[in-house]
């Protein structure tokens, strides 16, 4: 049976700065576990601590760019662009760029605090 969700739910996000992050399938908004669907705004300067999630991640941004660090690169990633972070793979996420990102975040399963596994600082 299809089901309509109107709105997406507000999740407070990780780092330095608000950044806006709205759940539309998830956890929260929709009581979904396998997979979580979200759309990320974030500001010039804001960064998040590392993590090494229980989840794969897929992001996709749609305007500016994203800094993506993993232990063995550091991506760059513009408009138009994707990139997938295996499960269990150390990374961190930052837009130390003029403007800021817009980006969905796809993970499966679905996003939790308790599968992020974050950097304790």
């Amino acid at each position: 049976m299809a089901r309509v969700f109107s709105a997406p739910s507000i999740i407070k996000a990780a780092g330095n700065k608000p950044k806006e992050l709205k759940e539309f399938i998830g956890r929260v908004n929709s009581a979904t576990s396998g997979i979580s669907i979200a759309l990320m705004k974030s500001p010039q300067g804001w960064e998040e601590p590392g993590q090494t999630p229980g989840f794969d991640e897929y992001t996709i941004i749609l305007k500016g760019t994203l800094k993506v660090e993993t232990m063995n690169d550091i991506l760059t990633l513009n408009a138009g662009q994707a990139v997938m972070v295996s499960e269990g793979e150390w990374v961190r996420y930052s837009t130390p760029y003029e403007g800021g990102t817009e980006y969905i975040a796809v993970c499966i399963p679905a996003f939790s605090t308790d599968n992020v596994n974050r950097d304790q600082r």
